[in-house]
């Protein structure tokens, strides 16, 4: 859904010259910059994390600069769309989606070209799959692969089309070669619906298994884990690897990130990316990008959950999806992140 509220940062501070020790120079940025920052609602995991990062932007752009940061990001699905439409200059998305938009399209659109990515690694969200332990017990079957390799009837809750979650249920079926309707044809089902319906399936007994991707903390599955016996498979290795080959980055999921979850689980998933279009100079993304790296204390200050950025990382193709923009990458071969 999309909210009219904005909120206008005004930047009162000396202008930068921008010098490299690999004795190349980008123009002086000695001129007011304005930028728009596409955000979800307020309230929302991405919109905290996007005034963390325009707090520690603000101090590093000439005086006079104005980032506006709008609520009108449909979320990290739809986010390179935006940006490639050309409603924002940056926008916070999801690695996974980032690379599908950009190399194919995404949500009916074109491949989104002209999209790069600054940096990636902003949280840990990962690929979440639970049984019911009531449908463990019952069976023995305790993977995901050994429900596909048995063809067994399953009967699985995700979220709608469209959903981030429901994207990434698709593509560990897809990984495992087959999709709904193979699931369909062996007796199984597949609804699609909303989180609160999501828990009451599985908490009555008419559902066996659900897949979504997640932060630590979500709270319908939080509510679901405490309220429902769960059991927690792990992804194999050889399907985490071909979640790579899609664009998904491996994750650790701690021990007792759920109730009932008492050893940590191998995972997948697509952390949030800042997303640029190309548009924007290289000058301007350069100190942007330098910003946000070097002001990683300020960020977890304002946002805990951000303490998993890792600035030397951060280049990483598995963690940004799109290309980087070259003001980026200009940044991450000068600390020497990139070879």
């Amino acid at each position: 859904m999309k909210i009219s509220r904005k909120v206008i940062a005004f930047l009162m501070v000396p202008a930068l010259l921008l010098a490299f020790t690999d004795g190349t120079a980008l123009a002086a940025l000695d001129q007011p910059v304005k930028l728009t920052f596409a955000t979800q609602s307020v309230g929302s995991a991405m919109y905290m994390y996007a005034s963390a990062i325009v707090n520690v932007w603000i101090p590093a752009l000439p005086a006079g600069s104005q980032i506006d940061v709008t609520t009108t990001s449909p979320g990290g699905v739809g986010a390179p769309v935006i940006l490639e439409k050309g409603a924002c200059d940056i926008v916070l998305g999801n690695s996974a989606p980032a690379k599908w938009a950009y190399e194919r399209g995404i949500l009916g659109s074109k491949p989104t070209k002209s999209v790069r990515s600054m940096a990636g690694g902003l949280g840990k969200d990962f690929v979440n799959v639970m049984f019911t332990k009531e449908f463990v017990d019952r069976t023995g079957i305790s993977t995901v692969e050994e429900v596909v390799a048995k063809k067994h009837p399953v009967r699985i809750a995700i979220k709608a089309n469209g959903s981030f979650g429901e994207l990434a249920c698709n593509k560990v079926l897809e990984v495992l070669g087959v999709d709904y309707d193979t699931i369909r044809s062996w007796g199984g089902s597949v609804t699609q619906t909303g989180s609160a319906a999501i828990v009451s399936l599985l908490k009555d007994g008419k559902a066996d298994m659900t897949i979504d991707h997640v932060g630590a903390g979500q709270s319908a599955t939080t509510e679901l884990c405490l309220t429902t016996d769960m059991f927690f498979p792990e992804l194999s290795a050889e399907t985490r690897a071909k979640m790579n080959d899609q664009g998904f980055d491996n994750i650790t999921i701690p021990a007792n990130t759920w109730n009932g979850q008492t050893k940590e689980i191998q995972s997948v998933g697509s952390p949030q990316v800042v997303l640029v279009s190309a548009s924007v100079p290289d000058d301007v993304v350069y100190v942007l990008t330098k910003a946000l790296c070097e002001g990683k204390d300020k960020l977890v200050e304002a946002n805990a959950t951000l303490a998993s950025f890792d600035p030397a990382t951060a280049h990483d193709i598995l963690k940004t999806g799109a290309p980087l923009h070259p003001g980026a990458e200009k940044y991450y071969r000068e600390k020497n992140y990139m070879k």
